[in-house]
């Protein structure tokens, strides 16, 4: 079993006010949960109207598929438009 941890900042443009970002945040969390099935929260830069920081966790049972669940994950943020990845940090266990 391997686990992979990533830790993943985003520049929210549109967004105005902390209730904006929450609608946004709250949305691409969501998918992520339901399209990917992994555990994810805020982290970081919570105070802030267009930045934010999550860390999501996936599990899987051997190292070609974590290689292809971080990738599946990480194609989809890199199509969302409402949040633009700007760092991605990974870890493996």
């Amino acid at each position: 079993m391997i686990v992979a941890c990533l830790r993943i900042q985003f520049h929210l443009p549109g967004c105005s006010s902390l209730k904006e970002k929450r609608f946004v945040l709250r949305s691409l969390k969501d998918r992520l949960r339901n399209r990917f099935n992994v555990a994810l929260c805020e982290i970081g830069y919570q105070d802030k109207w267009q930045r934010s920081e999550i860390a999501l966790v996936t599990v899987a049972g051997d190292r070609k598929g974590i290689d292809a669940a971080v990738q599946s994950i990480l194609n989809f943020l890199e199509r969302e438009e409402r949040a633009v990845m700007t760092e991605c940090d990974r870890e493996f266990y």
